[in-house]
């Protein structure tokens, strides 16, 4: 009988990481801890542990310390973001602010660590760095809508108050992302995406009733629109009511 030599199991496999790629873990592992917690209260030691590596390994990539890590993760959370409001110019512009408004908050869903740490930036970090991060992700957003509504360059850029406009609303898309994060994601996100783009609609009609720039805008758009889309399904909701305030018209007031 002939014995054999126990074999031993295969080392496992370690792939070295590129410079890319580890730098990429890094910030990752740091998104997750910035997210829930002010960066003064996060040690290097902590991004260390979270990532697997040793502590100077993080010094290796980042020789400035938290606030450097903290930057680069907050730039990477940025970046993915403002990418959510690129959308071809194909279609009505409402419903392309529709697609942009699923993929946003597609983000917030999926990437609620990098979503909440790139809004805290502006607020608990007050460096000029990072309120100039987070404030270009608010810039490029707003700039994309305006492109959506055809007055972002060209021989039609947008007005004073239509501006102001859509930046007050890329700013009220952030806050009520947050409340939905807060209320358990509730309600369900196409209901709330279906909501912004009415507010979007809303806001472009109250201001065109006293800035003729941004009334040239809503009428260059409700030519592009349909009646199934967004625009005509928020008409045929609002008229009625619309309908009930009718004696509130001078007109209506001098008949009496």
């Amino acid at each position: 009988m002939t014995s054999t030599a126990a074999v031993p199991p295969p080392r496992a496999t370690y792939r070295r990481l590129s410079v890319e790629e580890r730098r990429a873990q890094l910030l990752l592992a740091a998104l997750g801890l910035f997210a829930h917690r002010a960066p003064d209260e996060v040690s290097l030691d902590e991004v260390a542990v979270a990532a697997g590596v040793s502590r100077p390994l993080v010094y290796r990539y980042f020789p400035g310390g938290r606030q450097q890590l903290y930057e680069a993760a907050l730039g990477s959370a940025a970046d993915e973001l403002t990418l959510c409001f690129t959308e071809p110019p194909v279609g009505p512009p409402t419903e392309r602010v529709a697609r942009v408004l699923d993929r946003y908050l597609g983000f917030v869903d999926e990437h609620d660590t990098g979503f909440s740490a790139l809004l805290r930036g502006g607020s608990v970090v007050e460096t000029s760095r990072t309120t100039t991060i987070v404030d270009g992700v608010r810039r490029a957003a707003a700039d994309e809508i305006l492109r959506h509504l055809g007055r972002m360059g060209g021989e039609q850029p947008a007005g004073p108050r239509l501006r102001m406009m859509v930046r007050s609303w890329i700013a009220a898309v952030e806050a009520a992302s947050l409340i939905w994060l807060d209320d358990g994601k509730r309600p369900a996100a196409s209901e709330l995406r279906g909501w912004l783009v009415d507010h979007l609609i809303a806001l472009l009609a109250a201001t065109a009733a006293t800035d003729p720039e941004t009334a040239a805008a809503v009428n260059d758009l409700l030519a592009l629109e349909t009646s199934d889309g967004p625009a005509g399904q928020l008409a045929e909701r609002v008229i009625p009511i619309v309908a009930e305030a009718a004696h509130l018209l001078p007109a209506a007031a001098a008949s009496d």
